[in-house]
């Protein structure tokens, strides 16, 4: 019997076949509430004997973790895309396999995505807080037909947007060092050269970049100067890609229609935040994979992935190599 822990919320509160799976493996199976800071995550791996996998979230797992876990860990099991909050070069030094679950939630993001980017864009925030306080005050929106749509990263999730946008006939452009240039074919992408080219052009930017330390806060003050007047920024991948207090700055002057974002760089939420104060900007709570289908399949991978590794067999998706 193998030791395991699992930190991972919507995993634990979300039903489906994933408990079944994990049940049915038969192993010590240890309950946390993450996401985890890299102090309680060392705390953790030292206590009880240590383990042999963990089934996490967006836990801390720095070097200093994966030393501690060793030698009894075998592997890291990522319950979702994301691996910024993972010390991969760590992992892969140490002969770690981190494990993750690509092509999950690629279609519950992006509407997560489209449902910011209308509430912004009609003004949902002070219009369903207001009515509920009692209030009948009305704000003139706008329309997201015949507005061009920038996609910084077209991955799974930026496909997925770039196909509902063109639903709403929107123009859409597209920006990735890995282009597919089939799939704009055949949707009508226009491809952009630079970063800085899609914000100039951009009236809604929709950012699914993973967070890298080159990208760390690459939208500040001096490139949100760049963008359109009353552009829209939407953010469904990391907090870490923008500079929060000079987007709040972008929103209250008007620079910037809206912001909504489904992450913060810090989460859950420190307060007080520089968002709390700004009617124009939407915060959910890293909510846009969450959904009873996206849940499931995200979980059950993970779950798969970790038992494939601790019985010895290959895994479904596995991040890193040695």
């Amino acid at each position: 019997m193998k030791r395991i822990l699992l930190t991972t919320t919507s995993y634990q509160d979300t039903p489906g076949r994933h408990h079944d799976l994990l049940a049915a493996s038969g192993h010590e199976i240890v309950r946390e509430r993450g996401p985890l800071p890299e102090t309680t995550m060392l705390e953790l791996v030292r206590s009880g004997g240590g383990f042999d996998g963990l089934l996490h979230g967006d836990d801390e797992i720095a070097r200093p973790v994966i030393q501690a876990a060793l030698p009894r860990l075998v592997c890291l099991s990522k319950y979702g895309i994301g691996l910024d909050s993972v010390d991969v070069q760590a992992a892969t030094d140490l002969k770690v396999p981190v494990l993750f679950t690509p092509g999950v939630n690629h279609t519950t993001v992006a509407e997560h995505a489209f449902g910011l980017m209308i509430g912004v864009a009609k003004h949902f925030w002070p219009h369903v807080s207001g009515t509920k306080a009692g209030q009948w005050k009305r704000v003139t929106g706008s329309e997201l037909a015949g507005k061009t749509i920038g996609i910084m990263g077209l991955g799974r999730i930026g496909k997925e947007v770039a196909k509902r946008a063109r639903a709403f006939d929107m123009a859409v452009l597209a920006y990735d060092v890995y282009f597919d240039d089939a799939f704009a074919r055949e949707h009508d992408v226009t491809r952009c050269w630079s970063m800085d080219e899609i914000l100039a052009k951009s009236d809604v930017l929709s950012l699914h970049m993973n967070l890298t330390d080159d990208n760390h806060r690459f939208l500040n003050a001096d490139r949100l100067a760049t963008m359109k007047d009353g552009a829209i920024v939407i953010n469904c991948a990391r907090g870490g890609l923008i500079d929060e207090p000079a987007v709040a700055d972008a929103c209250r002057a008007g620079k910037l229609a809206g912001y909504a974002t489904d992450v913060l760089e810090r989460e859950p939420m420190q307060t007080p935040h520089v968002f709390q104060d700004v009617d124009n900007i939407l915060v959910t709570p890293h909510v846009g994979s969450r959904t009873f289908e996206s849940v499931e399949r995200q979980a059950v991978m993970a779950t798969e992935n970790l038992l494939r590794v601790l019985a010895g067999d290959p895994p479904l998706a596995q991040a890193n190599k040695f």
